[in-house]
Parts: structure tokens; sequence; C-alpha cells
């Protein structure tokens, strides 16, 4: 049946059970894949026993004219950081949102996706989450919170100071040989990279994309020896 949790926005109540009952069989293995996977199988940047800001992004797989999609969105330019990167909807947890192990996560990955996306998180069935991840040069601990677009809603930028435009991407793109690479980081950070809907997608979304891909066995293999210069700071 899964877990129930309660989900506030505003001065709506809803319900949300946390389950992968009833998903399209098209994403079954990602389901599958990912429910017992370790935290060291999908990032070298590990949590630290203490400290960081807890976060959480919304991984939301849909189904649009050209197949299985997932939801994106770009990060303003004149933000102070991560300005201009292409990235899953997501954001620190709030204290409305609650205790992060009681649903908080889930609460906040769903209220940041709406604030930023204006996506609504009725049509949202959420069939899991990953272990916390860590990225070392914001401090943040992130949880990805897997989810069905079960209800697609229109969604464009909520706030043009700080999401530049809302897009999917077909998951047949990010299978694409031609259009996957390695990121080269001025640090000396390498990761993979996507070149996908006038989008260069890298840092954490690429990674997290990168390991779902290979543990839900839609990897295609690619030229990982291919790099592409990042001349910007993260």
């Amino acid at each position: 049946m899964g877990k129930r949790m309660r989900i506030t926005y505003g001065r709506d109540s809803r319900e949300i059970t946390v389950t992968a009952e009833g998903l399209p069989a098209w994403l079954e293995p990602v389901a599958q894949a990912l429910r017992d996977v370790e935290p060291q199988q999908l990032s070298r940047y590990l949590p630290p026993e203490t400290g960081g800001r807890r976060s959480a992004v919304l991984v939301l797989f849909g189904e649009g004219a050209q197949g299985p999609e997932l939801l994106l969105l770009e990060r303003a330019g004149t933000l102070r950081s991560h300005a201009g990167q292409s990235s899953f909807p997501g954001g620190a947890l709030d204290p409305e949102d609650g205790d992060p192990a009681d649903g908080g996560l889930v609460r906040a990955a769903l209220r940041e996706a709406e604030e930023e996306t204006g996506l609504d998180p009725s049509g949202v069935q959420v069939f899991g989450v990953l272990p916390d991840l860590y990225i070392p040069v914001s401090g943040f601990v992130v949880t990805p919170v897997l989810g069905w677009w079960r209800e697609p809603s229109p969604v464009g930028p909520v706030d043009p100071a700080e999401t530049a435009r809302v897009f999917t991407v077909p998951v047949a793109e990010l299978t694409d040989p031609a259009k996957r690479a390695t990121a080269v980081h001025p640090s000396g950070h390498r990761g993979p990279v996507f070149h996908v809907d006038e989008a260069l997608v890298w840092g954490f979304t690429a990674g997290v994309i990168d390991r779902i891909l290979h543990y839900a066995g839609w990897e295609r293999p690619w030229d990982a020896g291919r790099e592409v210069p990042l001349d910007w700071s993260s």
C-alpha cells in the first residue's frame, strides 16, 4: 500500500501515498532497480555525519509525444549560485515541510516544484525516495524524490527571477550516445553531461540522471572519453 503522509499546500491539505503500484510498464524498471540502491552506487559525494542543509528535488517522469520524459528547469542567469544551470525542480527543506524522517522531504520536493514550475502536485504519484546525496560546493544534503506525472498539468516559470524556463526532455534524447559526453570542470572534477533541448545538463542533475539510466537498464554505450570543458564556476 505504501506509506501515507500528509502534504500541505497553503490552505489546502492533501494526502499522498508513496507507492509503486499502478506505474506504467516502462517505468517499473526504475522503481525496481532503485528500490534497494546504495548511496555509494549513486555518487561518490555522500553526506557528512553532521551538518549540511537538507533539501529535496523532484525527479518527475512523464509521458509525452516522444515517449517517456523528465521534467527539468533552467535556473535564471542572474542567480548568485548555479546560475543558468539545468536542474530538477527542488530546494531547501522549510519548517512548514515538517520532519525529514516523516515525509518532510517529499513535501519539500512537491512544494518547491509547485513554486518553481506551477506544477499541480495532486497529479503526481510519488513512487520512491533515493538515498541522501551531497553537493560539496553548496553544502546541501539532497534527497531525490521519484515521481510519476500521472495527470500532467501546465508548467512554466513562476518567478522569472529564479527560473528562466521549464521544459521536458525525452528519455530517448538522454540515452542518445551522440548527446552524451564527460564534463570537465575547472576544478578538475569530471562527470556526465547531456546536450539536450538546447541545454547542457551537468553536475548533480546529470549525475542522478546517469545513474538512473544505468540501473534501469536504459543506458546505451557512449563515449566517456569525449570531454566537454566547463568554463564557468558552479
